[in-house]
């Protein structure tokens, strides 16, 4: 079930007006949520169900384990047999293939050829996010940062409550086990910023990545025929189109979520208005930055003081965070790249800073408007690594980019490609107004109820009228 079904729009408000009815016991109102929550996802696939039980049962056992606990050895071990566990169904289901197809293409190219049987799984819409939503739990339960649950229903609550089921964001149990124990009580002016921003998570998937998405797929698939500056653009629709498509996403779910009276992490802040490549990833998807944070990253450096040591555990942790993306060789190399120019970030901050200093650069919005230009491009260049088919399309795309076609006139200004341009100028110039904000609608410093309003309405035919055709979100498949 998508959030832009007409399916959800005949089940959330359903889920809400029963919901809100057994707010009087937070016991049955967890216990409504959680069976609404598994018909959600299992009206994708029933037999699915299964592995996010499997992964609550185990997280969940493990932490009653470690709870009974006091030796660290035996504590250490519960939680490498759960990581074991849980990561094992995610490699089964989601890197098997990628590992013994690379395996036998290895041996094949020194002349050794090689037979092993893939297992063609379809990947489980979420698994990526549910498993690393679980094992966050485990893990700071082990490091005694977390007091681990006898209740049931509220941990299976957390692993699968629907607004975060199918792409996150990854969400931690420290922030969201206590609002699931508590009674919860309606807010209305909670609810009213959960629409609107359900309502602009609509507008960037509806009419920014839909409409992108048409374009970005002619272009990827014959790059051979389009010019350098054509290929520019594609990319940077490409760049448009995931952050539509992810973005409205987040936005759609934590909108949701406020309807429901949570406070779900926030996502993204506004990623393309990054200053440099290091301030993007503290914007860009934050949930699983954070993840990869605190749960790879830190645990490598392990107190080191070695710049040298602190660079390639940055670089091993963005490998890791480009293999979670997807199994294919592409996510590898945009997560090396990743890694790569978050290093050169970091390491010449302070030179960046004595040259603003110099020429008196600091705080000039057109110097700043020149950083974000410049680290957006760099963030294009990356994604096509993320979109290309293969590495070789990837490469031939890049070395498209920069050929002597790279300043000719672009192909491909015709038909909805006017309301993309549009959408996006829309897009940035709403989300710049807000950009101390949670989000793009939270206008309450727009004072009358009847310019808010005529906002609303405008944004709503606009999505009606210039809406692309469905495409399925992007994160689905992760």
């Amino acid at each position: 079930m998508s959030f832009v079904s007409l399916d959800f729009a005949l089940f959330m408000p359903l889920v809400f007006a029963v919901y809100w009815l057994l707010n009087k016991n937070v016991r049955v109102q967890n216990v409504f949520l959680l069976a609404a929550s598994y018909f959600f996802y299992g009206w994708w696939s029933w037999k699915y169900l299964s592995i996010v039980l499997f992964c609550s049962i185990v997280n969940y056992v493990a932490g009653l384990l470690m709870m009974k606990e006091d030796r660290h050895l035996a504590r250490k071990a519960i939680l490498i047999v759960c990581c074991v566990l849980s990561l094992g169904v995610l490699g089964i289901f989601k890197y098997y293939d990628f590992f013994v197809t690379s395996f036998v293409e290895a041996f094949s190219f020194f002349g050794v050829p090689l037979h092993a049987a893939t297992l063609n799984l379809i990947l489980p819409i979420g698994i990526s996010f549910y498993t690393f939503h679980t094992l966050s739990y485990t893990i700071e339960v082990y490091r005694r940062k977390l007091e681990p649950t006898r209740d049931v229903v509220s941990f299976f609550l957390f692993v699968s409550i629907f607004p975060l089921a199918m792409a996150g964001p990854i969400e931690r149990a420290t922030n969201l086990l206590p609002q699931i124990y508590k009674r919860r009580t309606f807010d209305y002016a909670l609810a009213v910023d959960g629409m609107r921003q359900i309502l602009w998570g609509l507008f960037k998937k509806m009419v920014i990545a839909d409409n992108c998405a048409p374009i970005v797929n002619e272009i990827f698939g014959n790059a051979a025929g389009y010019s350098g500056s054509s290929l520019v653009l594609g990319a940077i629709f490409f760049a448009f189109q995931l952050y539509g498509d992810f973005a409205g996403y987040s936005d759609m779910a934590l909108g949701v979520g406020k309807l429901l009276g949570f406070k779900f992490l926030q996502n993204f802040h506004y990623p393309y208005f990054a200053t440099s490549y290091a301030d993007y990833w503290k914007r860009e998807h934050i949930s699983l930055t954070q993840w990869f944070m605190d749960y790879v990253y830190y645990p490598l450096v392990n107190k080191s003081d070695k710049l040298i040591w602190w660079n390639l555990c940055m670089i091993i942790t963005f490998l890791i965070s480009g293999l979670w993306h997807g199994a294919a060789w592409t996510f590898v190399l945009w997560g090396l790249y990743q890694g790569i120019f978050i290093v050169i970030s970091m390491n010449s901050a302070k030179s960046r800073k004595r040259f603003e200093k110099k020429y008196h650069l600091k705080d000039r919005l057109a110097w700043d408007f020149v950083k974000m230009a410049f680290t957006f491009a760099l963030v294009c260049l990356g994604l096509v690594f993320f979109r290309a088919e293969s590495v070789a399309q990837a490469v031939d795309y890049i070395s498209g980019i920069f050929s002597a076609s790279l300043f000719a006139v672009p192909q491909i200004f015709a038909g909805r490609k006017t309301i993309i341009v549009f959408s996006i100028v829309l897009l940035l110039f709403v989300e710049w107004l807000n950009r101390d904000k949670q989000h793009g609608l939270q206008i309450n410093n727009i004072k009358s109820p009847i310019l808010r309003g005529s906002f609303y309405f405008a944004l709503i035919f606009i999505i009606w009228a210039l809406r692309g055709q469905q495409e399925t979100f992007i994160y689905f498949q992760f």
